[in-house]
């Protein structure tokens, strides 16, 4: 078997049903499975799971176990020569995985390959290329010196930014929401760290991966939507795992002065109640107009009476989505895009060309009776069932 792919979930129903539409997508010209990790959800996630995708392999623990467990277990149960680690809030092209491996099977003393990623209004995620958080790339992170410093090697490791988004190569940390390797290497490593919950677990794992000799990449060639934050609520839980986090990381790999780790305490309890509050969910304001992208009339009249809004629509020409009309960018947008109609490669392109601030995206997933989305990378996502 060619690949597995490994996704572990936790109260993100509707985001996993969507993830497991693609991917199925993305694997049908490959001799692949598709492992689901249910981390005791609450939702009925493992519900729908049984009922929709009754041929995917569904392990259902008994407690919320942590993303280095959880991922442990489902890649114990792979066949798969290389594995992928999947967050259950992405969505991958139909050509995604062919193209990743492609990549990989070229490379010599292969690491961890990760791909770019947007959120879900089609914007970059740098957080998918990163440096070795040392002490001093720590220090430049905190205070936001390599948004100054760009291009200056001293203050630019943090999001690899030797590298463009649109450039592959090497880089030393991948994000867990998309990571590929040999099943063989994450073996070697000994998988996640099981003493780390959450939060530093990939960068422990990518860093594995280095001291024993390996290349990790980020490879640009193909996109993959990742709506961030849908499995963590961002409270004072949130800020104390991060802080943990953070700490075993720096405790298992670095020798460190009290001075520093002085520093990196306050530093930590900074950078997280910034992600908390980043986190909180703010009220979400009605966009002015909505433009469907689809050929389905049926759709089109049950979209205009659950939203009491007319709703124009668009179609797609010679592969390119046109629209009838211009809008003008102080005016709020919501585009609807029929995952029946459109393939999720249109989608996911459709989303980095027209990221916009007047533009907000859902996606009305394949045979479903809802559109979902997400209108920011530090907001919670938004389901509307139909």
């Amino acid at each position: 078997m060619q690949l597995s792919v490994i996704i572990l979930n936790y109260n993100v129903r509707y985001f996993l049903e969507l993830c497991v539409l693609s991917v199925q997508k993305a694997i049908q010209n490959l001799e692949a499975e598709i492992i689901v990790i249910d981390n005791n959800s609450s939702d009925d996630s493992c519900a729908m799971m049984q009922q929709r995708f009754p041929n995917v392999k569904l392990i259902q623990n008994a407690a919320n176990s942590g993303f280095p467990k959880g991922n442990n277990i489902g890649v114990a149960e792979a066949k798969g020569e290389y594995i992928c680690i999947l967050n259950p809030d992405t969505v991958v092209a139909e050509d995604t995985f062919e193209k990743v491996l492609a990549f990989a099977k070229k490379q010599t003393n292969l690491g961890i390959v990760g791909c770019k990623l947007i959120d879900g209004t089609g914007n970059f995620l740098p957080e998918c290329k990163r440096g070795i958080p040392t002490p001093w790339v720590a220090f430049t992170k905190i205070f936001g010196l390599y948004k100054f410093f760009p291009n200056a090697s001293l203050f630019n490791k943090y999001y690899a930014q030797h590298l463009s988004e649109n450039q592959t190569g090497k880089v030393e940390i991948l994000v867990g929401a998309f990571m590929v390797m040999q099943r063989e290497l994450y073996t070697d490593l000994g998988g996640f760290d099981e003493k780390c919950f959450m939060y530093s677990d990939d960068i422990d794992l990518s860093y594995m991966a280095l001291q024993n000799g390996k290349s990790n990449y980020y490879f640009h060639e193909t996109t993959v939507i990742h709506y961030k934050g849908e499995s963590t609520v961002k409270d004072g839980t949130y800020m104390k795992r991060f802080q943990e986090a953070m700490n075993f990381f720096y405790k298992k790999h670095f020798k460190v002065s009290v001075f520093f780790s002085l520093f990196m305490k306050i530093g930590i309890v900074f950078f997280s109640f910034v992600k908390m509050f980043q986190g909180k969910s703010k009220p979400k304001s009605q966009p002015n107009s909505y433009i469907l992208i689809s050929e389905d009339e049926a759709l089109w009249e049950k979209l205009q009476q659950k939203l009491q809004k007319n709703i124009a629509r668009a179609l797609l020409e010679n592969g390119k989505i046109v629209f009838s009309q211009t809008f003008s960018k102080d005016k709020k947008v919501e585009i609807i895009l029929d995952l029946n109609y459109l393939s999720f490669k249109n989608a996911i392109t459709f989303l980095e060309e027209n990221k916009n601030n007047s533009f907000t995206f859902k996606l009305l997933p394949i045979a479903s009776d809802f559109i979902i989305g997400s209108n920011s990378s530090s907001d919670r996502g938004e389901v509307i069932n139909l």
